[in-house]
């Protein structure tokens, strides 16, 4: 019977190792030689690669200074991601109100106070500074360029609609009981606003980001930010998501790995 083999022989052992260190210190030479040809390499060497060389030392060096003057700054938002980073907040407060529309139904408690907060986060942060953004800066110049004119049309219907239901669930709540009235409310601001963002997101960002040049595109995102701090100060979006995160947990949903199937 044959046994099988459970390692190498002691000289093929020594013969690898011995070709390993060899490879190792090749490699290291060849570094070392190209590390060293980089330097040496300077302009000259961007000549001798043509206009190719220069183009791509030429970027490289952009990308160097733009890093000096930054200082390590953090990446500026582009307006498409600060108006997605907003949607997230409002689907949150849509999670609240499927929650609480779900408790209604089943005739289990909810705290009126909490669904009148998380009506006014919508009123305060979603109407009165995400859709005013979008109304002064995305929705006009779409009409102008004549694109998603129809789908345009379409949403700014919604906002109006979607600040009178806020305002009837922020009666409702006042009234201090939560009832079908309330239940129902809730679910349609929720049947609208889930399509509603996502078409935003999936059609009316990307066309809108298409038809605004680069330099105006980042100017916006400086006047989105300005008009940011001109309304709720500094960090408004993430006193926004603060709100959001103790209302649901209030409600006993701060956790998300309970929503895991």
């Amino acid at each position: 019977m044959t046994i099988p083999s459970l390692g190498p022989e002691p000289r093929d052992l020594e013969r690898r190792l011995f070709l390993r260190r060899a490879a190792s210190a090749t490699g290291l030479a060849v570094v070392g030689l190209a590390v060293a040809g980089a330097v040496g390499c300077g302009h000259g060497g961007a000549e001798k690669e043509g206009h190719g060389g220069k183009e791509k030392e030429g970027k490289e060096g952009e990308r160097a200074e733009g890093a000096k003057e930054e200082g390590g700054a953090e990446a500026e938002v582009t307006p498409g991601e600060d108006l997605m980073q907003e949607h997230g907040v409002l689907e949150r407060v849509l999670l609240i109100y499927d929650e609480a529309a779900q408790r209604i139904d089943r005739g289990a408690q909810v705290d009126p106070a909490l669904l009148a907060a998380a009506a006014g986060l919508v009123h305060r942060f979603v109407e009165d500074y995400h859709e005013k953004q979008e109304e002064d800066f995305v929705f006009p110049r779409l009409e102008s360029a004549g694109r998603e004119t129809a789908l345009v049309a379409v949403l700014r219907r919604q906002h109006a609609r979607g600040r009178e239901v806020t305002d009837e669930i922020i009666r409702l709540a006042g009234a201090g009981r939560p009832d079908a009235a309330l239940g129902a409310l809730l679910r349609s601001f929720q049947r609208m606003y889930r399509p509603h963002a996502a078409r935003e997101d999936t059609v009316l960002f990307p066309a809108f980001r298409k038809i605004v040049g680069g330099s105006e595109y980042r100017d916006l995102g400086e006047k989105f930010e300005d008009r940011e701090h001109e309304v709720f100060g500094e960090d408004g979006f993430e006193k926004a998501v603060a709100e959001a995160t103790r209302i649901e947990t209030a409600l006993g949903i701060g956790d998300l790995d309970q929503f895991t199937p």
